[in-house]
């Protein structure tokens, strides 16, 4: 078995070597090879590198919602501050990488039995996303004979931050309109069963711009003063939330947190007495994960050339989430055990393709690639967020992917 590259996208060495692992391991059972590989080493030391450069003012939070695979979470566990959550299922992931990490419960929708887990395990902070949120918490939290700690989520009624998904400045399930605050945060201080500690301000999705972030914070402050000036409500924490972007085009333009990093430096004395909480997700884990496939067919139709892969949208949403090619290389397995000739192509362009049975199946549409032959393996970088999460992973009843670990 033989390996090299396509298209300029080198994979790490220890990556490369866990996937012919797997490769060999997947023939030895007659399989096709389709697995995720993680990186869980360079994941924990790039959070580890994160916390060490943030001012104290700054809590770091691992948003579960990107990749909750538990060798993810116990990965990240020690180097981050805790988790920020959206359901209780992520609770107990959380809870299982580590039954004392501080914990955000974020979300519209939380249920009685959510909110009654959430508190009866801990639960740092909920986020209030309305009155009814709110109401519900009051109660809950009352019948335990205890108080929620909470901070409302705001939507304002000017956008903050720009990038790929809105959250806030538009109309959006997401948090309180600003309109509404001042119902909701006498509401809220009046409450006999929660204690407002603050606000959270998550406003966007996937944004790669460090300096725009900054101003984000700055709008962030901004606020939190004039909210706290005109109702009275507290702001010991101020929540941004995540959004920290990933580039998928390959060029590696993510997002600048050596900047990010130095700019909340220098806002160290409007941060004084407040905690900055923050939540990437996405920026954490995206670089450190590969989703791979086998080539079970190669042909043409109407002109165009199209490889088959073992797996698809089905395990590896994202691109068609981001409507974009996604990039790749390919791992070439020279062994070829079947008894029938070999298809392949050279020099072409070629639609990279899941199995399933929709035309929208298509990962990547590669302008060239030099070589490709059934058998050989299919390597998508930048995998390690919103894959297998976000994946309609049943659809046909495909066997799922295997998941290795370097």
């Amino acid at each position: 078995m033989q390996t090299h590259r396509h298209e300029g996208h080198a994979l790490p060495a220890h990556v490369a070597e866990q996937i012919r692992t797997g490769i060999a391991a997947a023939r030895e059972r007659a399989e096709p090879f389709c697995a995720y590989v993680h990186d869980t080493t360079a994941i924990a030391e790039g959070a580890g590198r994160l916390r060490a450069a943030l001012p104290d003012a700054c809590t770091l939070l691992y948003a579960i919602k990107a990749n909750s695979r538990p060798e993810v979470l116990r990965a990240l566990a020690p180097r981050v501050d805790g988790f920020e959550i959206s359901s209780v299922g992520e609770l107990r992931k959380a809870r299982a990488a580590d039954a004392g990490a501080r914990v955000v419960f974020n979300g519209p929708g939380k249920t009685w039995k959510d909110i009654e887990e959430g508190l009866r395990a801990g639960v740092d902070l909920f986020n209030v996303e309305s009155t009814a949120d709110l109401a519900r918490l009051d109660a809950v939290a009352g019948r335990l004979g205890t108080r929620a700690r909470v901070q409302l989520r705001v939507n304002t009624r000017r956008p903050l931050v720009t990038g790929t998904r809105q959250m806030v400045g538009v109309a959006t399930q997401f948090g309180v309109d600003e309109e509404q605050l001042p119902e909701v945060i006498a509401a809220a201080l009046a409450a006999p069963h929660i204690a407002v500690e603050g606000l959270h301000l998550h406003s966007v999705s996937n944004n790669t711009d460090a300096a725009s972030h900054l101003a984000f914070v700055d709008s962030c402050l901004a606020l939190a003063a004039e909210l706290r000036a005109r109702h009275g409500v507290p702001t010991k924490v101020l929540d941004i939330g995540g959004g920290f972007g990933v580039d998928y085009t390959g060029a590696g333009r993510h997002f600048a947190w050596d900047d990010f990093a130095a700019g909340l430096h220098e806002r160290a004395e409007a941060l004084t007495g407040t905690e900055l909480v923050i939540e990437p997700g996405r920026s954490l884990v995206a670089d450190h994960g590969y989703y791979c496939a086998e080539v079970l067919d190669l042909k043409h139709n109407h002109g165009q050339a199209f490889a088959v892969l073992r797996g698809g949208i089905h395990q590896f949403r994202l691109p068609t989430v981001l409507r974009a090619d996604h990039p790749f290389a390919v791992v070439g397995v020279d062994d070829w055990p079947w008894p029938l000739d070999r298809p392949e192509i050279r020099d072409s362009a070629v639609a990279l393709c899941g199995e399933l049975g929709t035309p929208a199946d298509v990962l990547t549409r590669a302008p060239r690639v030099g070589l490709l032959r059934a058998g050989d393996v299919v390597v998508f970088p930048l995998a390690g967020a919103y894959g297998w999460e976000i994946s309609h992973r049943d659809f046909l009843s495909h066997p799922h992917p295997d998941f290795l670990t370097t």
